[in-house]
């Protein structure tokens, strides 16, 4: 038989909240919380698993919640869909937790550290590019720690590069076993360690009753139909997504198109109206110049005939006479005597 996953609720419970899990809880967290050293010598959990029979699926979102030997407070979830202000939520119940410390006329000394240890099967932070990240209440230029009272501390599954081997860090290991316990059949040599074997030998399922294996089947099950309605979503998403953006594009390429069209247009349009303006007129311009040449030169011609003939006229007849003839002005017909007796 394989293992139960610890994802779930009750494999989490059962794995890292349950009277047997002091040793493994005290090690998970030496390992994630302090970066792989032995800080934490004793720890309480605090309201521990007990059995399938008091169980309800729809318990609270707080996973387990530990007292450390320091007087800190631990609580440890494990979430594994994305849900809407979820980094909010976790900042909400570390501060709830620290706020409730304090009874009715109890001075501000009596505070205790609060850690929050959140485990998630999906990426909270994609510009993070370490499966564990850390937060606390700094200065911002400088990272001066205001106080150490609450701290909150990421773990995203999905960033985890590899099957860790014996020379990783303790803190790589524990993350792969949560991700990858539910898969397995058989523990790897690289997660061999005393530690790690107490929890699979929990997480067992030939140590479960006939009601906490129904229960971890429930679980699984349940996992798989919710990681199913996510997948869908997002298909969904991605498909809708496509959809409104092909619309998108084609009415913008539609609008764009029909301005690019209209400005092509009045650019074309004023260069062949140019073009038929200018051949047009030097046309109209030739036909009407022809014209008035045409009868400027006949004027001219009909007005250098009468003086011709006025000039033959007045070798016989004086200047009124061809005045009257002619119907030139008598200043003219003298002009022309005058040039001819010259």
């Amino acid at each position: 038989m394989g293992f139960i996953d610890p994802r779930t609720d009750f494999g989490f419970k059962r794995i890292f909240g349950s009277t047997r899990s002091q040793s493994i809880l005290r090690n998970f967290l030496n390992a994630i919380v302090y970066n792989d050293e032995p800080r934490i010598a004793e720890l309480e959990i605090t309201d521990p698993y007990q059995n399938p029979e008091t169980y309800d699926l729809k318990q609270s979102i707080l996973d387990v919640k530990a007292v450390l030997d320091n007087g800190a407070t631990v609580l440890i979830e494990m979430q594994i869909m994305p849900v809407e202000a979820f980094a909010e939520r976790v900042v909400y119940n570390t501060a709830k937790a620290y706020v409730n410390q304090l009874q009715r006329g109890q001075p501000y000394l009596s505070l205790k550290p609060v850690i929050s240890l959140t485990i998630t099967d999906f990426v909270l932070f994609p510009d993070f590019g370490y499966p564990v990240s850390r937060y606390q209440l700094l200065e911002r230029g400088t990272d001066h720690c205001c106080s150490d009272h609450m701290e909150l501390i990421f773990a995203e599954l999905p960033k985890l590069a590899e099957q860790p081997d014996q020379s990783d860090r303790d803190s790589n290991r524990w993350l792969y076993f949560i991700q990858q316990a539910g898969n397995l059949d058989a523990i790897p040599p690289a997660l061999g360690s005393r530690d790690l074997s107490e929890a699979f030998a929990i997480a067992s399922e030939s140590q479960l009753s006939r009601e906490e294996y129904e229960l971890a089947e429930k679980q699984r099950l349940k996992l798989l139909d919710e990681q199913g309605r996510l997948n869908y979503a997002i298909k969904a998403g991605i498909e809708q997504g496509i959809r409104q953006g092909l619309a998108q594009g084609r009415e913008q390429g539609r609008e764009q198109g029909r301005e690019q069209g209209i400005r092509q247009g009045r650019e074309q349009g004023l260069e062949q109206g140019l073009e038929q303006g200018l051949e047009q007129g030097l046309e109209q311009g030739l036909e009407q110049g022809l014209e008035q040449g045409l009868e400027q030169g006949l004027e001219q011609g009909r007005e250098a005939g009468i003086l011709e003939t006025a000039r033959r006229m007045l070798a016989e007849l004086d200047s009124d006479a061809v005045s009257r003839l002619t119907g030139l002005p008598i200043e003219t017909v003298r002009r022309l005597s005058d040039t001819d007796r010259s």
